[in-house]
Parts: structure tokens; C-alpha cells; sequence
């Protein structure tokens, strides 16, 4: 199996993470791949159209993308462990990674008009909007923070990589302050060798 990624992708950190927390971790080659809106890199568009990572071949050279295909591919391999069957538990999981990815979402817009738009052409309202739905998110995970308990699944997976994201590439916002349940709950989750080992480098 191989893994074209990149080490501060948040979306590949979360497949990184399922791929420990399964035990897979060890059987996936990794080829670093630096890709942008504006920087296609044609091995990785080869596989994957779209031109973006995380983009993930099968021992049997089957492409698949995004993340969400890719985890729930992982999770078919390692046990179903992560994404739950049937029933409340699984609505539940998909909807929290929808909220952690949607948060993570919304952020690298953010980080994209920034960073990759030329300062004349940036506008203020389009990273505002987006910043409103980070906010938004932050205040929906903080009022479920005291029902995610001890356990893992990709719902949790994907809010504390999003979780993640924010330290990274945004700690001016010091959202540990204002969420205090969320930081409880991070904090403790963050322990797991799966989020330790995959903090990415500033």
C-alpha cells in the first residue's frame, strides 16, 4: 500500500492517526508530496484527478480518495474498529468527522487567501465567513465535549486533528481559553502515541 502525503496536511495526519490506531501503520509505504491549489504535482494526479493528498494506492493499485475513503478503507483492514456498523454510534461518528472536517475546511480557506493570494487580491469578508463557521464549529464541539469520553473512532479522530491544525497554523487564537471542556478532552486525547507521533513540524 502507498501513501502519497504531506507532512503538515491535517487530512493526512487523520488517515496517519487511523493507520496506527489500527496497527497498519508499518505496512504503508509514504512518498512525500508537497501540493497546493496552485502547485499540481502530476505523480500524485496520476492517481488521483484532483491533483491533492492524501491520495492512497491498494496493494492491488486501486486509487482512493480523500481521507474519509481512505479511513474507512483503513478500518475494513484493521477490524472495523473505528467506524461503527449501524445505529446512533455510527450517525453519531460521521457527523463528528464531518464537524472536524468541516472546521478544518473552512480554516485552510482561510490559510489558502492568506498565504497563496497575492495581498492585493485578498478579500477580507470571503476569511471572515470562514472564520465565522470555525467559531461555529468550535462552539458545537465544546457543547458535545463532555459526551466524548475516554474511547477513540473517526469522528474524535478528525475533531482532534482539526484540534491540531489550529495549534499549528493558528495559536494566536488560544481557543483553549474560551473552551475549556474541548482543551479538557484534547488534552487527554493527545496522550494517544497515534497524535503524539503525528504532530506535524513547524
Amino acid at each position: 500500500m502507498k501513501l502519497f502525503y504531506s507532512p503538515t496536511s491535517p487530512y493526512v495526519r487523520k488517515v496517519s492517526v487511523v493507520a496506527i490506531e489500527l496497527g497498519l501503520a508499518e505496512k504503508i509505504e509514504r512518498v512525500t508530496k508537497v501540493v497546493s491549489p496552485v502547485a499540481r504535482d502530476e505523480l500524485v494526479a496520476a492517481s488521483n484527478p484532483l491533483g491533492k493528498v492524501p491520495t492512497f494506492v491498494t496493494d492491488d493499485g486501486q486509487a482512493l480518495y480523500d481521507s474519509r475513503v481512505i479511513c474507512e478503507y483503513l478500518d475494513t483492514l484493521g477490524g472495523n474498529k473505528l467506524f461503527p456498523v449501524s445505529g446512533a454510534a455510527r450517525w453519531t461518528a460521521l457527523t463528528r468527522q464531518s464537524l472536524g472536517d468541516g472546521l478544518l475546511d473552512a480554516a485552510l480557506l482561510v490559510r489558502y487567501e492568506g498565504f497563496l493570494r497575492p495581498e492585493d487580491k485578498r478579500w477580507a469578508d470571503w476569511s471572515q465567513g470562514q472564520m465565522t463557521k470555525v467559531t461555529a464549529s468550535m462552539v458545537e464541539i465544546e457543547r458535545q465535549a463532555a459526551s466524548f469520553g475516554k474511547g477513540v473512532d473517526i469522528g474524535l479522530i478528525s475533531i482532534g486533528c482539526a484540534l491540531g491544525y489550529l495549534d499549528f497554523r493558528y495559536a494566536d487564537m488560544k481557543w483553549r481559553d474560551t473552551y475549556k471542556a474541548t482543551a479538557a478532552w484534547a488534552a487527554d486525547f493527545n496522550e494517544r502515541s497515534s497524535m503524539k507521533t503525528t504532530v506535524p513540524a513547524a
